[in-house]
């Protein structure tokens, strides 16, 4: 005789395979990380508009650092605590992303500022402080003559210019209405 066995299956205790890998994500923040990070935003917000407002610093470029500064300190708080980026969250990946695009916005400002500086400083000569020109009344010294061309090699042949005398008489073509 045999036997046979029927194994039955357990009921469903309501946990599944998704719903305990669920607790492997990033957190998602609580009531008081999210109370936090709206209190030291809101604080991170006011402190530029009392500096700027109250002129609490002399100097407009020191004014200029520390709302850049506060900035930055904001931006840091807005991920921590809203976006809930850590190293932990997604196996690193969010923070390498963001260091990544961080390196590029980098690269890509200061190569912009680099590139407009040149360009200015090629295309204005005269504006610029270390020419010879008056930058105050826009004029520009005139540039030393050229060396005689008697010395160039390759140049023999053009002295004076021989046989250009009749192109004084060419007829010039008549103007289109």
């Amino acid at each position: 005789m045999s036997t046979t066995h029927n194994h039955v299956a357990a009921p469903d205790s309501g946990h599944n395979e998704h719903d305990e890998s669920h607790h492997t994500h990033a957190d998602h923040g609580t009531a008081k990380s999210y109370l936090t990070g709206f209190i030291l935003a809101v604080i991170l917000t006011a402190i530029p508009f009392w500096v700027v407002l109250g002129k609490v610093f002399e100097s407009s470029s020191t004014t200029a650092l520390v709302v850049l500064g506060l900035a930055a300190v904001q931006i840091v708080v807005h991920m921590v605590y809203f976006l809930h980026m850590n190293t932990k969250s997604e196996g690193g990946w969010s923070i390498l992303a963001l260091i990544f695009t961080t390196i590029l916005v980098v690269i890509m400002l200061s190569g912009s500022i680099w590139v407009m500086y040149h360009l200015n400083h090629n295309m204005m000569p005269g504006m610029m402080p270390d020419t010879t020109g008056d930058a105050t009344t826009g004029s520009i010294k005139s540039a030393p003559a050229m060396p005689a061309m008697e010395g160039m090699k390759g140049m023999e042949g053009m002295k004076g210019m021989e046989g250009m005398e009749g192109m004084k008489d060419m007829p010039v073509a008549p103007k289109a209405p």
